[in-house]
């Protein structure tokens, strides 16, 4: 995305509180300066704006694609807001994306199974908020591929640009880095540890986090 839209994009997340700085433990048991959750966005103003957010970037990557899917749970509300959002982007020809998501648990009744919405066909980007293990994405892969299309690439909201594992045995690369190797696609952020950054350098109000973040990036980022 460009650095005028991912800037906006931090500053918006700062605003939401889905972005904050303190000291926050991660699933993997680091404690990170910084925390992002995208499940904050949670009315109806902040959701519409992200799906905005998510469309532009989206368009921003010039990726020819054919519908969106969201894994469950996060990815639903954020492949339903960004295919709202399309639909209404001036020049995109009218580009209404259908989009599907999956059910946690098959379902025994009714069409059944654990696919909800359009078909999985043609080129399809996979929606999430961030990577982390990966697991949603593989998940999703499968699912797209079984059903005969074809995974495009990931959209997130942020990529933190950070190698998993223990302190003395880093991985050799990021979560994102790992999805695009493993899977031969590519991965789209809204924006990124670096924008991150950006507005913490260029923000007074929020100086006294500049070397916290500044440090875990040199101590765990790509």
């Amino acid at each position: 995305m460009s650095g005028s839209h991912a800037q906006a994009f931090v500053r918006f997340a700062l605003e939401q509180g889905v972005l904050r700085f303190g000291e926050f433990k991660t699933k993997s048991g680091r404690l990170s300066p910084y925390f992002f959750n995208a499940g904050l966005f949670n009315d109806g103003a902040s959701v519409g704006r992200l799906g905005q957010f998510y469309a532009q970037a989206l368009l921003d990557a010039g990726l020819g694609f054919d519908m969106l899917f969201g894994p469950a749970y996060k990815g639903i509300p954020l492949a339903t807001t960004t295919a709202v959002a399309l639909a209404a982007q001036p020049g995109v020809s009218g580009h209404s994306a259908p989009f599907a998501f999956n059910r946690k648990e098959a379902k025994d009744h009714g069409e059944g199974g654990v696919l909800v919405g359009a078909p999985l066909q043609g080129r399809v980007v996979i929606i999430d908020d961030v990577i982390t293990a990966g697991t949603s994405v593989r998940e999703s892969v499968a699912l797209i591929r079984a059903a005969g299309a074809q995974p495009a690439a990931v959209l997130i909201a942020l990529d933190r640009m950070e190698r998993a594992g223990a302190d003395g045995a880093l991985s050799a690369h990021s979560a994102v880095q790992d999805v695009e190797q493993t899977y031969g696609i590519p991965v789209i952020s809204i924006a990124s540890l670096v924008d991150v950054m950006t507005l913490l350098e260029g923000d007074a109000a929020l100086a006294e986090y500049r070397e916290a973040v500044r440090a875990y990036r040199d101590r765990y980022g790509i």
